[in-house]
């Protein structure tokens, strides 16, 4: 990982393009990135333990230049599973959203297979990434979950990220790992918490009234924190559902691979039924061409252009209302130009689901255990000595020292300064 991290630039663009939205709902606090054609079905991003709503600020750019909406959240703090159903629905109720297309990672796809469980009137299909179907491993590879909830920040933190694998990293998984860290600083203590208590609670994913042709499952091929058994699991739960397998990504493809990504995001919601409204994106034109009514007249009109000219530039548009402005793949680019033409499309929202899925999963499998024993050992120590040493301070050293004195309430004194 990078000494420094300096925030990329499509980042810095995205957050000058897209707001951020902050609204309470009852007890819980909800932060969401809502961007795209409101008449659109969403599709709804959940992140893992360490995610924030901005870790799919790259679906968010491309998906609703291309007509779809996307809606990426924060996942509340909540302490239970089903805190969680009833937390998820009401902010779907506040935000007037009945029927969603949830793409999860990790802990953020548990939370969803969960959600399309128990309220399955509302979910249509989902996108399940690296992610798993029963909580007891995690909870075995974590003995002191009990004390969660009074752990210190920064081990908590450090748990973290001893689970994202350190060591040499292709450039792109490099920088989307310091990106994640990045995020996970600006995470308080009872959200980290919360989403470790939701990872290690014990409950396990019942049959789901969804038919698996609504899944799509979307894995990285060569390493991530979910043992490669669990992700095995997930695939024989679901033996109809697409495959989506991507060579490299390592444990965040939505930063690493962002265009392999949201094809395949494409190619599923267009499978499940949702069609993007390319027409309802500012700047782009019904026929596709790009550019308003407006600036096609500016065009034809020389003499609007040398009022222009002499006036100086127009004033832009705000950043709400100007669409984001995200550089097209090079591998969007190359299936574009093998897709047959269309009037009124993108070649790309016509490429056919088999030709158009990476199937690379012919290489060999590796099972990569969450965090490795040694790591546990010593993260169990220093919450133990941690402990110990409240102890001590607290009520040991208080009551030795009050005997070395005759003042009465001394050791009372001595307790209160401490």
């Amino acid at each position: 990982m990078k000494g420094v991290f300096s925030a990329p630039g499509d980042y810095v663009h995205f957050k000058s393009q897209v707001p951020l939205h902050k609204i309470p709902i009852g007890t819980k606090q909800w932060r969401y990135y809502d961007f795209g054609p409101k008449a659109v079905p969403p599709l709804i991003c959940l992140p893992g333990i360490a995610g924030t709503a901005d870790v799919y600020y790259k679906q968010i750019m491309s998906l609703s230049m291309k007509g779809y909406r996307v809606i990426s959240v924060d996942i509340p703090r909540v302490w239970n599973h089903q805190e969680w159903i009833q937390a998820f629905e009401k902010f779907l109720d506040v935000i007037d959203v009945h029927h969603v297309h949830l793409y999860g990672t990790s802990l953020g796809g548990f939370l969803a297979q969960l959600f399309a469980q128990h309220r399955p009137r509302r979910v249509r299909s989902l996108v399940l990434s690296n992610t798993f179907l029963d909580t007891r491993s995690f909870a075995a590879a974590m003995p002191w979950a009990p004390v969660v909830g009074w752990t210190p920040s920064f081990l908590l933190k450090r748990y973290v990220l001893t689970g994202i694998r350190d060591g040499p990293h292709e450039p792109f998984i490099a920088d989307s790992v310091d990106f994640v860290v990045s995020q996970v600083e600006t995470i308080s203590r009872e959200d980290l918490a919360s989403r470790l208590t939701l990872n290690v609670d014990a409950a396990s994913v019942g049959s789901l009234l969804l038919s698996d042709s609504s899944i799509t499952i979307m894995d990285t091929n060569d390493y991530c924190a979910v043992p490669q058994q669990l992700k095995d699991h997930l695939s024989e739960r679901y033996p109809e559902a697409r495959r989506a397998y991507l060579k490299t990504g390592g444990d965040f493809p939505f930063l690493s691979r962002p265009d392999e990504v949201n094809l395949h995001l494409q190619l599923h919601l267009r499978r499940v039924g949702v069609e993007p409204r390319p027409d309802l994106v500012p700047g782009i034109s019904k026929d596709g061409t790009g550019g308003t009514s407006t600036e096609k007249k500016e065009e034809k009109d020389p003499d609007n252009q040398h009022r222009k000219d002499d006036q100086g530039s127009f004033e832009s548009p705000s950043g709400e209302n100007q669409s984001p402005q995200a550089p097209e793949s090079s591998e969007s680019g190359e299936n574009q130009s093998q897709a047959p033409e269309s009037s009124g499309s993108h070649g790309l929202d016509y490429l056919h689901l088999n030709d158009a899925e990476i199937c690379l999963a012919a290489q060999d499998k590796v099972v990569h255990p969450c965090i490795s024993l040694e790591k546990q050992v010593v993260l169990a120590t220093e919450l133990l000595s941690w402990f110990t040493s409240e102890l001590f301070l607290r009520f040991v050293l208080p009551s030795y020292l009050g005997t070395l004195y005759n003042t009465p309430n001394c050791s009372q004194r001595l307790e209160h300064l401490l």
